[in-house]
């Protein structure tokens, strides 16, 4: 038992390590500090080689778009802050919900047909997933509470994609994310509710 425990551990050492710093990345941004940016960077590199060699492309390719999204969000955040040091959190108003989710639909068509004519794994869920979290990244890095409840939809349904892909403990990565996202959606709720507030 101790052996195969040892074993696993040699051979997924990319993986966990990549799962403990993602988690601690969300649970930062969920928190609204902008530390949570550079450990994201470090996070998407990780992942960006993890699913390379799964062959799941959509997911490399998304990783490539994290690095830019990541950026972009250090850049967003640090230039919103407020004088108190804090993350102020922006509205999403119904036209950016539906050409969000419209951008992802869109996106899912396109990028599912690239992926089977590479021959990528599970394409078209893949590709779909891939396209929603770039508008789940998107709308985080420009501070919409949004972005969390897309979190919890995308990141519940990659638990399944990555457990019949045999990456456990990516899948429990993001069993956590989705609790992670539950928390960011408190915890920005009310931030938004305090800035109405204050408004």
């Amino acid at each position: 038992m101790m052996e195969s425990m040892l074993n696993y551990l040699a051979a997924h050492a990319l993986e966990i390590f990549g799962m403990v710093v993602t988690v601690i990345g969300i649970w930062l941004t969920t928190k609204r500090l902008m530390i949570c940016w550079p450990i994201i960077l470090l996070a998407d590199v990780l992942y960006l080689v993890i699913f390379y060699r799964a062959r799941l492309f959509s997911d490399t390719i998304l990783q490539i778009f994290f690095i830019g999204f990541t950026l972009y969000g250090w850049w967003h955040w640090w230039r919103g802050l407020r004088e108190d040091g804090e993350v102020r959190v922006e509205p999403l108003n119904a036209r950016g919900w539906v050409l969000g989710l419209a951008a992802g639909a869109v996106g899912s068509v396109l990028l599912g047909w690239l992926m089977v004519q590479v021959g990528a794994a599970l394409p078209h869920l893949d590709a779909a997933l891939t396209s929603y979290s770039l508008v789940a990244s998107w709308w985080g890095a420009r501070k919409h509470v949004a972005n969390w409840w897309l979190w919890i939809v995308v990141d519940s349904i990659y638990i399944g994609e990555y457990l019949y892909k045999d990456l456990q403990a990516t899948a429990l990565l993001y069993a956590g994310l989705v609790l992670l996202a539950v928390l960011g959606l408190r915890n920005w709720g009310r931030a938004a509710s305090r800035d109405q507030i204050a408004a």
